[in-house]
C-alpha cells in the first residue's frame, strides 16, 4: 500500500474532504441522537471546509494516497480567557477511512496536526468528540491525550 501524503487541505479537496466529514458525523450519530445528522449535511460541510481552508487561522489537513483523501482534520484555536496556558489548538474533526486505519496514519496526523498548531501559538492541544466513542477515546489516550472537561447535554422542550 502506498505511504500517505499528510498536506495541507486545498479548494480542490473541498468535495471529498467534505464525504469524510459526513461521514464523520454519520459515525456520531451512532454513539448518541443528540448527534442526528441534517438532511443538508453535505452542503454545510462544503460550506464549512471552504470557510475553514480560506480563514487560515486554525489547521485542515488531509491526508492523500494516489490522489484519493483517505483523511481529514480539522482543529480551531481557542482563546482560554481564564486559563493558563492561555491559546489551546483545538481538534473538531478527525476522520480516516476504515480501509487505512491502524497503520500509523492516525498518529502522524495527529502530530502533523499538533505541530501546525504549535507554529500558529497553540501552547495546549484538544480533541473533541462523542463521549460514548471508547474507540477515539482509546486512541487519544495512547496519543498522550487526557480526559479535560465534560460537556453534559439536555434536550430543551419544545412548548
Amino acid at each position: 500500500m502506498s505511504i500517505p501524503v499528510i498536506r495541507p487541505a486545498q479548494g480542490r479537496d473541498i468535495d471529498s474532504a467534505a464525504q469524510l466529514v459526513v461521514r464523520l458525523k454519520r459515525l456520531n450519530s451512532e454513539f448518541d441522537p443528540m448527534f442526528t445528522v441534517r438532511d443538508d449535511c453535505l452542503e454545510t460541510a462544503k460550506q464549512y471546509l471552504q470557510e475553514a481552508i480560506a480563514d487560515q487561522s486554525g489547521v485542515v489537513l488531509v491526508a492523500e494516497v494516489k490522489g484519493k483523501i483517505v483523511g481529514l482534520v480539522k482543529a480551531d484555536l481557542k482563546d482560554r480567557r481564564f486559563y493558563e496556558p492561555k491559546t489551546a489548538g483545538a481538534i473538531v474533526d478527525f476522520y480516516i477511512l476504515p480501509e487505512h486505519r491502524r497503520r500509523k496514519l492516525g498518529e502522524n496526523l495527529i502530530q502533523t496536526t499538533i505541530e501546525k498548531l504549535k507554529q500558529k501559538g497553540a501552547q495546549i492541544v484538544t480533541a473533541e468528540f462523542p463521549s460514548q466513542n471508547v474507540i477515539a477515546t482509546n486512541f487519544y489516550e495512547k496519543n498522550g491525550f487526557r480526559r479535560l472537561v465534560c460537556i453534559y447535554a439536555a434536550k430543551s422542550s419544545e412548548e
